[in-house]
């Protein structure tokens, strides 16, 4: 990368040697089918309970069967939160796994596989199929694996095989007790493995059990919207966005909401713009495909001043694209979706305490301002989990901004600041009517141009003022006297913090933008300090980049930018932003 004006850097995906970052990076891969997921979950879950740090984020193919599906699990005993390239421990289960993850193995690496499976040089062979069948069934080769792993990290068996007895016991005691067996063969592999000299990779310590919290980013925006008030959910499924839809059926009658699956993504906007006119705070999750069969109804909300709260979880299109996969390609989607003039705001957490956050806010501020909000997330984000101390809910708010109304009550009266009081059918004694076509203060359809419909516009117009005004602001990270600032939104947060740790560039800050749009108004004075401002974005024109440029005047220097449908890895950061 360089620093000439309107320089781009398309990374690569293979073939940085930047020193490995914190901790241990094990890949586990095989077919649809292999349990993936499974071993994923065990070992993040009984690591965690035994006192290391943990980070697991997955890719998959868009397929029922078939194909190769990974999981990274980082091990440390700092906390880590980012996706790295340098595998330590690979465990592929078949040839075709192997195949495609051999890019980013090291000289290090060790690989762990079942030499009658697959051909591979250097392989440690661990026969996990014939161990599976001794133990009962050879579909329990993934808990063999996840038995090596806790071996080789010394992980606590008491620990181990009390989740698995958690997770199996629903299947019966002979499932049970067919994977401890499993997990106690593949557990005394592993320690046998870590007292020999073919394991190279630096220990690590644990730290003591605490209660901390194993969150995804599915998680925290469903938590999230729950502790914002949310009290239904509509969605049609498409992923990467369905895990919330799901997690929040999952709560539906603990947590009192109404869940439902929408005919198709029209309705599903629709239905909640409804459910917002009745008082209720409907949460909508879809995807690119989803969101713009939406727009429609979003301009909908725009003319009659609904709330809305939409969670978009990006994945590359154009059309199917690539839906299993991640991309941040969705921000003019949202910032340009409806037509017509109307305020919007877009929020784009950037870790899971700040998903929590962003999505409890974001009923507040659509209740607030009347206005449609959009989560923006993306499939690396929702998909990826570690573990934090704690969720904070000291500045959660649930306000309701709704007026009991009277008989001479009208929906859109004219005020100064735009904001008409939002009354709800039943709550008083006053009509609540709405329109969609232009209308007086009253709901009622009007033609009179240079009237009340002039007026009408003017005073959604004007709401634009309050809504920018507080704006969040950007968050700075790193030394305040910089000469190099990084600006970025969304899931590069903890990429480009854990790179810029590795550059150790006291002249480099990092400018984190939890809003999108409208940009506050601190961002112009925050660029202008620069002398070289440097775009990361996991998109190809740098849509938010352009946005910077187009509200504050602002030209971005370089751009570190990947679309290849998968996220930024530490190294590919660091590498780009040592070049400059």
């Amino acid at each position: 990368m360089t620093d000439k004006h309107d320089e781009t850097t398309e990374t690569a995906s293979s073939g940085y040697q930047t020193p490995h970052p914190e901790g241990i990076s094990i890949v586990l891969a095989g077919g649809a089918g292999h349990g993936i997921q499974s071993i994923e979950a065990i070992l993040v879950n009984v690591l965690k309970k035994d006192g290391y740090h943990v980070f697991a984020t997955k890719e998959y193919m868009s397929r029922i069967r078939g194909g190769v599906n990974s999981t990274q699990i980082r091990v440390s005993e700092k906390p880590v939160r980012s996706y790295v390239e340098g595998t330590d421990i690979f465990i592929p289960l078949d040839q075709a796994s192997y195949e495609r993850c051999k890019k980013n193995l090291k000289s290090t690496t060790a690989v762990l596989a079942d030499a009658s499976k697959l051909q591979a040089p250097n392989t440690i062979d661990i026969p996990f199929e014939k161990v599976a069948s001794e133990s009962g069934n050879p579909l329990f080769a993934n808990t063999v694996s996840a038995g090596v792993i806790c071996g080789i990290l010394d992980v606590s068996q008491e620990i181990l095989y009390e989740y698995i007895t958690t997770v199996f016991s629903k299947k019966g005691d002979d499932v049970v007790n067919g994977n401890i067996k499993a997990a106690q063969s593949g557990y005394l592999t592993g320690s046998q493995l870590k007292q020999s000299v073919r394991l190279t990779f630096n220990t690590i310590k644990k730290n003591k059990p605490t209660q901390s919290l194993l969150l995804s980013g599915t998680e925290a925006v469903t938590f999230g919207a729950l502790a914002g008030g949310c009290d239904s959910c509509f969605a049609y499924p498409m992923t990467p966005s369905t895990g919330v839809f799901t997690q929040m059926a999952s709560f539906a009658e603990r947590a009192g909401v109404a869940v439902e699956q929408v005919e198709d993504e029209i309705g599903v906007v629709n239905m909640a713009l409804g459910a917002w006119y009745a008082g209720a705070r409907p949460l909508v999750s879809t995807s690119g495909g989803g969101f713009a069969l939406m727009t429609e109804g979003i301009s909908l909300a725009g003319m009659i001043e609904s709330p809305l709260v939409i969670h978009l979880a990006q994945r590359p299109g154009p059309a199917t694209g690539l839906p299993t996969r991640t991309e941040q390609g969705d921000l003019n989607l949202a910032l340009y979706a409806g037509h017509g003039v109307f305020p919007r705001i877009i929020l784009a957490p950037g870790d899971t305490e700040q998903a929590f956050e962003l999505s409890a806010q974001a009923f507040t501020l659509a209740d607030q301002y009347q206005v449609p909000v959009f989560i923006l997330t993306d499939q690396y984000f929702v998909d990826t989990y570690y573990d934090i101390p704690q969720i904070r809910t000291e500045n959660i708010k649930t306000e309701r901004f709704i007026t009991e109304t009277t008989k001479d009550y009208k929906r859109y009266t004219l005020t100064e600041d735009g904001f008409s009081p939002r009354g709800i059918p039943g709550f008083g004694s006053g009509l609540v009517c709405t329109d969609s076509d232009e209308h007086d203060q009253s709901a009622r359809i009007t033609e009179e141009l240079d009237d009340i419909a002039l007026e009408m516009k003017n005073k959604r117009y004007k709401k634009f003022d309050s809504v920018k005004e507080n704006a969040l602001p950007p968050v700075l990270i790193g030394e305040e006297n910089y000469s190099r600032l990084i600006v970025g939104w969304g899931s590069v947060y903890n990429t480009v913090i854990e790179a810029m740790s590795i550059i150790d560039n006291s002249q480099t800050a990092f400018l984190f933008f939890p809003q999108l749009y409208p940009i506050h108004h601190s961002a112009s004075e925050l660029l202008q300090k620069a002398s070289t401002v440097i775009a990361v974005e996991n998109n190809q024109t740098a849509q938010f980049a352009q946005l910077l440029t187009k509200e504050t005047g602002v030209g971005i220097d370089c751009k570190i930018l990947k679309y290849n449908g998968m996220p930024f890895s530490v190294e590919e950061v660091a590498e780009a932003l040592n070049q400059g």
